[in-house]
């Protein structure tokens, strides 16, 4: 049978946005409690909250461990960390604390307890400024040990963070003088303290502006003295231009750190007595990233004195590493990007993992076997038989077809061969990981995902529209992994590029620094580059090219769309637009981010003149559609008016999306749909294919 044909943006598919959205965030913030194993899980469907979801040790079904409208979810520094912590006990089952995001307060509820007993609150609220906020907890005693994150005004930088410890018994709950303070707040940042294995000291990382962790942070020690205070800290590692990314306690007693001080993020054993740092696996690879937020960990200890590790360039794999031998041994199955988010128990190591064929999900490895699994948040493509290799495969995802998930075709006329729900992986693409050179000979990395379609294709003489999506941050990267989002468009006859711009982490602090004062010019150039490479080959039409993005990403595509004529429009969400009011309408954390980005205070103006879309909105003359969420702290809406004012009357076609309850990221299912559909509405517009199966996004003027 002839394969139907159908121009480029056309296609039907199967992926539509709901399904996307349904499917959107991922699993996070994974730990053992005993031997069962919890995290942190998204719910789009019910508000955006995130639940806590724990899994037996017997092997049962995974449960949510609270039920709406509880959301475990922190707002330390507006982006959150590690929001729980808990602990087996001999009677009455586990004891988890945790955060949740309405009020900020930490809470403790013991699940499995006669009657099923509601959180009961520990911390209390605050009317000053943004509260009072938690993060990064451990438990110690009849004490919760964590970071506090306290306003003392009305603006975002009236701020102060200290470890602290909160008493369990609930007597701070209407008490802030009950909360104490266990370090001085001398600095301005903090992670929460990790306990050596014998309880006698703490290790904690602390920076300060106009640093970012990824920077420079101090690696700081202390003695816990009997009645559970902290003596006087001192540096064991780190300084100005040495980010060190984590620390934990190895069973022997010594300090584990990854540190950059070597170019890339290595793991060290550290002596706590003297400082001395040995490099236990020097490669030029990363076995640590950027500390957005506190409680992220890509290495953890086991107890027979292996190290699990994440480890690799531009994406990270599991691996075990011996650190007498420094051998490295990585662990069996598909997934080719893990989280940081470690966790162990006995011999087994958990994480969150993705594959080109797979989103996240939670995964077990079992050191002592090899063997690994999924035990929890299977991804999508578990519906069908896509991996049946019992060496890696759950044996749980083999599900018949009466247990499968259904999705519903779109109402727009589809294929005439039948499309089973678990057909859609046939529609996922196959990203192709490519390096490109900038003008100077410089390495650009880059997942092209090219259209697919398992029974569809252009007319022989077309090329494909493309749109380059640029990752947040700036300071991250994305990794080659199963995306819906990308899913959507792809399977529609839409190619995209993520592009790993200069200033990407994943390949080294050199690269990092490439986007140093350099933002909104390596970036925008970087974008470019990749663009027209794809455009010379042949791959992509180069008159129907996009860029896409939010936050960073965001301030790429709208520079990118002042600085060049390359793109025949955008889709810029939550942005930042305006370089000087980042600087003074953001949140603490980033208050000081541009200094490095853009270039110090002094140096500013002349640079948001020069690069802002705010200040350069009468270059652009590509259509636009511009997403904002009317909660958001980081971006907040204030510059996309400002941004909308300096277009008026210029008469770009464009279109404005706000969403109440929405803050930086989207997290909301109708909210994801909204956007999705608008974005193809607006490719459609401008790339001249039809799509009936979404609204038409009215474009003004």
């Amino acid at each position: 049978m002839a394969v139907p044909a159908g121009p480029y943006g056309s296609w039907p598919s199967p992926i539509d946005a709901a399904l996307a959205a349904s499917l959107d965030g991922r699993p996070e913030y994974v730990g053992t409690v005993g031997p069962e194993v919890w995290w942190t899980e998204p719910r789009p469907a019910e508000g955006g909250r995130r639940t806590l979801v724990r899994r037996p040790a017997d092997g049962g079904p995974q449960g949510s461990v609270l039920p709406a409208p509880w959301d475990v979810r922190s707002r330390f520094t507006e982006y959150g960390g590690m929001p729980w912590a808990g602990t087996e006990r001999a009677e009455g089952g586990p004891l988890v604390v945790f955060v949740h995001f309405a009020d900020q307060r930490l809470y403790a509820y013991e699940p499995d307890a006669p009657g099923s007993p509601a959180p009961r609150p520990l911390t209390p609220v605050s009317a000053v400024g943004g509260g009072l906020r938690w993060v990064d907890p451990v438990l110690r005693g009849g004490e919760v040990w964590c970071v506090l994150e306290e306003f003392t005004g009305p603006t975002p930088t009236d701020v102060r963070r200290v470890p602290a410890a909160v008493p369990l018994d609930g007597s701070a709950a209407e008490a802030r003088s009950s909360v104490r303070e266990l370090t001085d707040d001398r600095h301005r940042f903090a992670t929460g303290p990790r306990l050596s294995p014998d309880g006698r000291r703490a290790a904690w990382l602390v920076w300060d502006h106009p640093r970012m962790p990824w920077d420079g942070t101090e690696l700081k020690l202390a003695e816990i003295t009997p009645d559970g205070t902290l003596g006087a800290a001192r540096t064991v590692l780190g300084g100005p231009d040495e980010a060190v990314a984590q620390v934990e306690w190895a069973a022997d007693g010594t300090l584990l750190a990854v540190s950059d001080r070597g170019g890339w993020w290595n793991p060290y054993r550290v002596d706590p007595a003297s400082g001395k740092a040995v490099n236990l696996c020097p490669r030029e690879e990363e076995f640590g990233g950027p500390l957005w937020k506190p409680g992220l960990r890509w290495i953890a200890a086991l107890a027979e004195g292996l190290i699990a590790v994440l480890h690799g360039q531009g994406s990270s794999v599991l691996g075990v590493l011996d650190p007498e031998s420094g051998d490295l041994v990585d662990g069996a199955g598909p997934w080719t990007a893990w989280q940081p988010t470690v966790a162990v128990s006995g011999t087994r190591v958990y994480g969150v993992a993705a594959s080109p064929r797979s989103a996240y999900e939670v995964v077990e490895l079992d050191t002592a076997t090899g063997h690994a699994r999924v035990v929890g948040a299977k991804s999508a493509d578990r519906m069908g038989p896509a991996y049946a290799d019992p060496a890696y495969a759950d044996p749980s995802s083999a599900l018949p077809s009466s247990a499968r998930p259904s999705y519903a075709v779109p109402s727009y006329p589809v294929p005439s061969y039948p499309v089973p729900s678990y057909a859609v992986p046939s529609y996922y693409p196959e990203p192709q990981t490519r390096t490109f050179l900038d003008q100077a000979g410089r390495e650009i990395h880059a997942h092209v995902y090219p259209p697919h379609h398992p029974a569809r294709r252009a007319p022989a003489d077309e090329l494909p529209p493309y749109v380059v999506w640029a990752h947040g941050g700036p300071t991250d990267h994305v990794p080659p992994v199963l995306d819906l989002h990308i899913a959507y468009f792809t399977s529609r006859g839409i190619g995209v590029v993520e592009v790993n711009y200069g200033g990407s982490t994943g390949y080294g602090r050199a690269y990092r620094e490439r986007l140093r004062e350099q933002w909104g010019v390596v970036d925008v150039e970087d974008c470019a580059a990749v663009a027209r490479a794809l455009a010379a080959e042949g791959t992509a039409d180069p008159e129907r090219l996009a860029i896409r993005g939010g936050s960073a990403g965001g301030w790429t595509a709208a520079a990118s769309l002042a600085a060049t004529d390359l793109y025949a429009c955008a889709a810029i969400s939550y942005p930042v637009l305006d370089l000087l009011g980042f600087a003074e309408e953001t949140h603490d954390l980033e208050s000081r981010y541009v200094d490095g980005l853009a270039g110090p205070p002094q140096t500013l103006a002349v640079r948001c003149r020069e690069r802002s879309p705010v200040a350069r909105a009468d270059r652009i003359t590509a259509p636009f559609v511009l997403l904002q969420g009317l909660d958001d702290q980081v971006c907040p809406p204030a510059q996309a008016e400002r941004f909308l004012a300096a277009m008026r009357g210029r008469r770009v076609p464009h279109a404005y999306l706000t969403f109440e309850g929405e803050g930086h990221g989207f997290r909301r299912a109708d909210t994801m749909i909204r956007a999705l559909e608008a974005e193809l509405s607006l490719y459609a517009q401008v790339f001249g294919f039809e799509r009936p199966d979404v609204p038409r996004l009215p474009l003004e003027p």
